[in-house]
């Protein structure tokens, strides 16, 4: 009995094994840092859809679009077309647009074999003269204040280079075709661009709703007035005027804003067409 009593008693461990709730490395860590980063993002184009124009917003998704052609070898121009003109022989062959002699007017016309009619080459042209115009190609003749009041795209019935008021800016004088000096100005810019092609020329004049009912409305003839006063403005500074193919007052039908009063429906829209339009 002593000597049992002597024997050291026997201690048994249990080792408690827990599933599923060690450690599971940095995998979280990553996907946090993506949602910060999408967020980031997200903010920021919130903040640059209300802090910018809508110029400014174009040319942005401009500068990001894969249609504009890069020069990898630089002319010493920090635009598109590397310090090039964009009518000059050595650029049109590489672009794919053909050329023409020197300061010979192009007509936006399609060379596709499938004779649609008009195809890619008319839309590069387009794109060439809209770049010249706003500034795309790394160099442009109008200011800051002028490009506030030119949108232009491309359609099914040609380059649209429209014109429009901005508050206490307009084009024209109050209810009048008296144009400004803002007005005259653009028209001198939109010759000296559009006769880079030999396109025939639309105008068409929109303006706001009036605010008073009247028994006559004297929108349909003041839109007509103002298409027609930019068709002598246009002429004054050197566009031929065969090359004018209509002319269309659209009075307040066709309102860009839901407020059909708004100023920037007062506008003008020079459509270089298409060939056969």
């Amino acid at each position: 009995m002593g000597a049992q009593a002597n024997v050291a008693p026997v201690i048994i461990k249990r080792k408690k094994v827990v599933g599923g709730g060690g450690h599971h490395g940095g995998a979280w860590k990553v996907a946090y840092a993506d949602f910060v980063t999408a967020m980031m993002a997200f903010f920021m184009l919130m903040w640059l859809l209300n802090a910018t124009t809508e110029q400014q917003r174009k040319g942005i998704a401009d500068y990001f679009s894969p249609t504009i052609p890069i020069n990898r070898i630089s002319g010493g121009g920090n635009g598109s077309f590397g310090g090039d003109s964009i009518f000059s022989e050595e650029t049109l062959p590489r672009n794919g647009t053909g050329a023409t002699s020197p300061g010979e007017p192009r007509d936006a016309k399609s060379n596709s074999a499938d004779g649609d009619g008009d195809g890619g080459a008319a839309d590069e042209v387009f794109k060439e003269v809209d770049a010249m115009l706003m500034g795309r190609g790394g160099e442009t003749m109008l200011m800051e204040n002028e490009l506030r009041h030119i949108v232009t795209r491309i359609t099914d019935e040609g380059l649209v280079i429209e014109l429009f008021d901005l508050d206490s800016i307009p084009l024209f004088e109050d209810r009048s075709d008296e144009p400004t000096q803002l007005l005259r100005d653009l028209a001198i810019i939109i010759a000296q661009t559009t006769k880079a092609v030999t396109n025939g020329i639309a105008i068409g004049g929109h303006v706001r709703a009036d605010p008073l009912v009247l028994n006559h409305s004297p929108v349909w003839e003041l839109s007509a007035a103002r298409a027609t006063k930019m068709r002598l403005l246009l002429g004054d500074v050197g566009i031929a005027p065969r090359r004018v193919q209509r002319v269309t007052g659209h009075a307040d039908r066709e309102p860009v804003t839901t407020d059909r009063m708004d100023r920037r429906n007062n506008r003008l829209e020079i459509i270089l067409l298409r060939d056969g339009r």
